[in-house]
């Protein structure tokens, strides 16, 4: 249901490794490698449990949104109840979110356009009426209703050329936030026209993310990785003893683990969107799954990987979306307006890296093949 932006990841005890940039986030905890599914089946069982440094932790790792996604607790008070509370939440939200899930929300919402408005749960609400201030704020770049495009395109899923310029336009004219009505008193999401499709792959898997950081922070339970399958990657307070949490930062353009640099990071989220993650090429151009709604075809503005740094999942992931559609220029001018606590950067075709002035001075590159532009 969510974007499948990034791919899968390990994680491993005491120092965890973070693979970010361009989507392929790799957790490692050094010494203790954690089960991963890889036949695409949803892992079942009780979470592993280990004691690190004294402190008690739990991990379980299972197969959902079309990904791997992995839950690291800490406390001396984490159980299995909360590893299966948490297992429940990503079931019911995957199910309300997801456009093709029959006996979703937002699957009855497009069965129901241009026709009637839809009673949708709280999270479900919430979640459209989040994606529908992103995307005012940004102009529809970040729009929630992409999903005729998506659909079009199919990338990741099996279209592997580019549609017709006929099928393009016609997907693009169903595109427009503006004709998503809501109704809040009603808890109700209505789209106007008939062939929209409501598309939260954008943001869901971020707004998840946040929720399962609230649930842990109410249950006392305050140091955690969080990563909802690479896409989504909260580091929930500091590591067992204080410590930050030491990411990696990966090289796009190299194999899984290959790192450009590291950056120490506490009680922030981290989201990335990449050129080089689901994509075909044709006529030796890259066609990647990051579309323009105002052309209707893939981004090409010469960015190669957009990391989002930000004190929540929600924000972090719309703005990875639409900040990399504005282009550097554009899109550091936009980061630089928001509130603080918002940071970025970005990684051009010519391996520059332009960094916001707040996470410029973190990042240690480590690679010379890269460095920071002007």
């Amino acid at each position: 249901m969510f974007k499948n932006k990034k791919t899968t990841l390990i994680l491993a005890a005491i120092v965890i490794i973070a693979v970010v940039v361009g989507a392929l986030l790799l957790l490692n905890n050094k010494g203790n490698e954690e089960p991963q599914t890889s036949n695409g089946e949803q892992t079942t069982g009780d979470a592993q449990v280990s004691n690190e440094g004294g402190t008690k932790s739990m991990s379980q790792t299972y197969y959902i949104y079309d990904t791997v996604v992995t839950i690291k607790v800490f406390g001396d008070t984490v159980e299995q109840k909360n590893m299966d509370d948490i297992q429940q939440m990503l079931e019911r939200m995957d199910i309300e979110l997801s456009r093709t899930k029959e006996g979703g929300d937002v699957y009855a919402v497009n069965q129901a356009a241009g026709k009637e408005a839809v009673v949708v749960s709280d999270n479900t609400f919430e979640v459209v009426k989040q994606s529908l201030k992103y995307a005012e704020e940004m102009n529809g770049l970040f729009d929630p209703t992409i999903g005729p495009l998506v659909d079009l395109w199919n990338i990741g899923s099996g279209g592997e050329q580019v549609p017709p310029q006929a099928d393009i336009d016609k997907a693009t004219a169903l595109i427009n936030y503006k004709d998503v009505i809501i109704d809040e008193a009603a808890k109700t999401v209505k789209l106007v026209k008939e062939g929209m499709i409501l598309d939260l792959g954008g943001i869901g898997k971020g707004y998840a993310a946040d929720r399962i950081a609230d649930y842990l922070k109410e249950q006392g339970l305050d140091s955690a990785m969080i990563n909802l399958g690479g896409s989504s990657i909260i580091a929930l307070g500091t590591k067992p003893g204080g410590a930050q949490w030491n990411i990696g930062l990966q090289d796009p353009d190299q194999s899984r683990g290959t790192q450009l640099g590291t950056i120490k990071v506490s009680d922030e989220v981290i989201d990335a969107s990449g050129v080089y993650e689901r994509f075909f090429i044709q006529d030796e151009v890259r066609y990647h799954h990051i579309l323009d709604p105002r052309t209707g075809f893939p981004s090409q503005n010469g960015l190669k990987s957009l990391t989002i740094m930000s004190p929540n999942a929600t924000d972090a992931d719309a703005l990875s979306t639409g900040v990399f559609l504005m282009g550097l220029e554009d899109g550091m001018n936009y980061l630089e307006a928001l509130p603080e606590g918002v940071e970025a950067f970005f990684i051009t075709e010519d391996n520059k890296i332009y960094a916001t002035p707040g996470i410029r001075e973190r990042l240690q590159l480590t690679d010379p093949t890269y460095s920071f532009g002007n």
